[in-house]
């Protein structure tokens, strides 16, 4: 069900991210008019929507890499989530001197930061249950066999 939902999130982020960028201007911004947008700010929220569907659907066969970066981030963002914070908002905005942050936005980044590890770990047991379904095909086709038997005489 968590994985649906993510994947849910994930496509919505992909396709329309201005709605969700949107959102968590006014929820972690005293001044979200005052904001000025880069142009790679959708393209990042679009990529981060990417991650999170591709690693949830696929799962880490064949990213690992992609997996370590979004679980390290994950960790980064829960354990010093401030240089985390003023990083982003620099990729994403021109303005960072003029906006003003509120006092939970450390606290949702951690959040996030878990959000991320999540997914991670998520993205871990769709290989599991690949591996599981793999092996149990196998096995059947190994018993589905006709076997020869012998008769003696």
């Amino acid at each position: 069900m968590l994985r649906r939902l993510l994947i849910a999130f994930g496509l919505v982020e992909i396709v329309v991210p201005e709605p969700i960028i949107e959102i968590c201007e006014r929820i972690g911004l005293r001044n979200p008019a005052a904001t000025q947008r880069r142009p790679l700010a959708l393209t990042g929220a679009r990529l981060e929507g990417l991650v999170f569907v591709w690693l949830l659907v696929r799962g880490r066969e064949g990213s690992t890499l992609v997996t370590a970066g979004l679980g390290l981030a994950g960790l980064a963002l829960v354990l010093v989530p401030r240089p985390i914070i003023t990083l982003s908002q620099h990729f994403v905005y021109a303005n960072t001197d003029d906006l003003e942050v509120r006092p939970w936005v450390e606290p949702a980044a951690r959040l996030l930061g878990v959000l991320y590890l999540t997914v991670t770990l998520l993205s871990r047991s769709t290989d599991k249950e690949t591996t599981t379904d793999q092996t149990r095909d196998e096995s059947d086709r190994v018993t589905s066999r006709p076997r020869l038997r012998l008769r003696s005489s």
